[in-house]
């Protein structure tokens, strides 16, 4: 039964997959009508039904650093930076910045700003990008000094689109039968496995 359950999960994040690489898609379109998007996700509170609060905790964060199973195996490659999110995207680094700099992120007005809007202009002029609540106190300051350095060696590919990439096979991508070993592999098996079965398999 347990295998049961991690395999039905395993295809369920094949599911979320396609929400998260198809969002000019059918069904991303009927559920973003139905539940509503924020920031260019769909949207967990507000409308939807707890089913699909269930469903989107495999791949979305409940609340700011919260990761499911799925969002931890997949991370955006930029390309032109127009569809990832700056803060709440994970496309540099092991964390996203709304984790990393978590001070910053909560000081912020305009937490949905885009990759490319920010490396589009210089530095200097980030103050027209990135809107704050208030003025930053000095180790604030030392920590967008910090956020900026990261920043030195990233460069943007007009040509190219972003993309998701699937962690644990990069080159052939998410598969059900991948999802599938990654849940019933050894190393994998977790009480945090175990809640995310039990996402589509009530007891």
């Amino acid at each position: 039964m347990r295998k049961l359950r991690e395999f039905n999960c395993a295809l369920l994040g094949k599911w979320c997959w396609r929400m998260l690489v198809d969002r000019g898609g059918l069904w991303y379109r009927v559920l973003a009508a139905r539940y509503g998007e924020l920031g260019g996700r769909l949207e967990v509170g507000g409308r939807s039904v707890s089913w699909w609060r269930e469903v989107s905790r495999l791949y979305g964060r409940a609340g700011v650093g919260d990761c499911g199973w799925f969002e931890s195996q997949v991370v955006r490659r930029v390309g032109d930076g127009a569809d990832t999110l700056f803060w709440l995207d994970r496309w540099l680094g092991e964390v996203p910045f709304c984790v990393r700099f978590r001070r910053l992120f909560e000081l912020l007005e305009n937490k949905f700003v885009f990759v490319a809007n920010v490396l589009f202009v210089d530095s200097g002029q980030w103050g027209e990008v990135l809107r704050w609540r208030r003025r930053l106190w000095q180790w604030e300051e030392t920590l967008l000094g910090e956020c900026r350095t990261l920043l030195l060696d990233v460069f943007l590919s007009p040509n190219i689109t972003d993309r998701w990439v699937w962690i644990p096979d990069p080159a052939v991508g998410y598969t059900v039968r991948g999802a599938y070993d990654l849940l019933t592999s050894q190393n994998q098996i977790s009480e945090a496995s175990v809640s995310v079965s039990e996402l589509v398999w009530h007891k």
